[in-house]
């Protein structure tokens, strides 16, 4: 193993695959002269060319459309949007054509394309720029959503997605690209299957379930809450659509209890259905309502004192944790 960062892990994802296959190729903003917005695909014009490596203008409607379309002649696109903001310019292209081409063409085209970007907050950017789509992506039939928090998800993750012939949302964060962690030898072949959440912390107490950056603000609240020998158990869903129920379900009849963690506003999102879920299914197993941990119900706000308010942290979800268990707070 060694230790990289996850811009590194992308770009090796990436580039990994495109040695793999020739059909694949990168297209975005800034991707190919500038190495990236965020140096996440460092390195890959000089080895792939203009032709693999393709820079646009700021018109995601415009690429996204070509990549979606160019999928029909066989080609294998990677889509990057400088931030999942800014696809909503082009969400047409993703929601009415790469989500429903498989069915509307009786089967004859899949669409084996990738979108991928930060989503999210990433601090002081304004209320156009801090919004967490997952919940969006995920309601529509035809989509995959993968949201890694870690380098080795992001590689192994990211290389699974490249591969299936279904369109793929692969959501990062600007504020995990300088993320260190370990990651199998370059020669080392692995992937990681979409739909798998992983145990990320065991405990016998309560269930944590969170993805992305913010699954961070659980890892502190868990290491708090040992020192009052209270037992979280933490999981990365990693992948949003589609969910590993049973992971989730599995672990509740085990703690009793559950506690969502996701940057994203409260109504109607992945917490929501994760909470329907486990009533449906693992009703009898609770011992306390589950509580959701989300952000304000407002745009994100641009000062630093409000945007700190307006996040989820690890109080929070020490607070959640206690109520569920019915201690003090």
């Amino acid at each position: 193993m060694r230790t990289i960062q996850f811009r590194e892990a992308v770009a090796e994802a990436m580039s990994e695959e495109m040695r793999r296959d020739e059909a694949i190729y990168l297209m975005g903003e800034e991707v190919a002269e500038y190495n990236g917005a965020y140096k996440a695909s460092k390195g890959m014009l000089d080895e792939f060319g203009p032709e693999r490596v393709i820079d646009t203008p700021i018109a995601e409607a415009g690429f996204s459309g070509i990549g979606v379309g160019s999928t029909m002649t066989g080609a294998r696109p990677i889509i990057e949007f400088m931030t999942f903001n800014f696809s909503l310019v082009g969400i047409d292209q993703i929601i009415n054509n790469a989500a429903k081409i498989r069915q509307m063409s009786g089967g004859q085209f899949n669409c084996p394309i990738v979108f991928r970007g930060p989503t999210a907050s990433a601090g002081q950017l304004g209320a156009t720029h801090s919004q967490a789509f997952e919940s969006w992506y995920a309601n529509c039939p035809g989509l995959k959503v993968i949201v890694p928090s870690n380098p080795y998800d992001a590689k192994g993750l990211l290389k699974s997605a490249i591969r299936d012939d279904d369109p793929v949302i692969f959501m990062e964060s600007e504020q995990m690209y300088g993320d260190k962690g370990e990651v199998p030898e370059a020669d080392e072949e692995y992937t990681i299957p979409i739909g798998k959440a992983d145990i990320k912390r065991e405990g016998s107490d309560v269930t944590v379930v969170s993805f992305g950056k913010i699954i961070k603000e659980a890892y502190k609240a868990a290491e708090e809450l040992e020192k009052e020998d209270i037992s979280v158990e933490i999981i990365d869903l990693r992948t949003i659509r589609p969910m590993d129920h049973e992971a989730i379900i599995e672990s509740v009849k085990k703690t009793n209890r559950l506690v969502i963690l996701e940057e994203a506003w409260p109504f109607g999102n992945i917490s929501t259905e994760i909470t329907y879920i486990v009533q449906e299914k693992a009703f009898d197993y609770l011992d306390a309502p589950i509580i959701k941990i989300n952000t304000a119900d407002t745009p994100a706000p641009y000062s630093p004192v409000l945007l700190k308010e307006w996040l989820p942290n690890s109080e929070d979800v020490v607070k959640a944790v206690k109520k569920v268990m019915y201690k003090n707070v």
